[in-house]
């Protein structure tokens, strides 16, 4: 089932930033699909960023009966988990 997951979202890296990273975008996909757990979810949108000094991935990730997405991000150097944070429809309107 976790395969299936994977090939849900592209992950967008510019090639630049993805020179920088150690780690590719479906590790740091499995990690952040890990933390969250359970069944239901789906990546929703995957990117590889500079976030506060750090090269991160960001994945918004969907959970089945919940409204929002979960944001994960994994440190693309280190491959562990940097932050989870919930967005509220209303949050992920105000992103784009």
């Amino acid at each position: 089932m976790i395969a299936l997951l994977l090939a849900a979202a592209v992950c967008h890296a510019p090639p630049a930033l993805k020179a920088k990273a150690k780690i590719d975008c479906a590790a740091a996909r499995k990690t952040a699909l890990a933390k969250l757990g359970g069944k239901g979810l789906r990546v929703k949108s995957a990117e590889l960023e500079e976030e506060g000094g750090k090269l991160v991935y960001s994945f918004d990730i969907a959970r089945k009966g919940t409204p929002g997405v979960d944001e994960v991000q994994v440190d693309a150097n280190s491959g562990e988990e940097a932050s989870v944070k919930h967005e509220s429809p209303a949050d992920e309107a105000k992103e784009k």
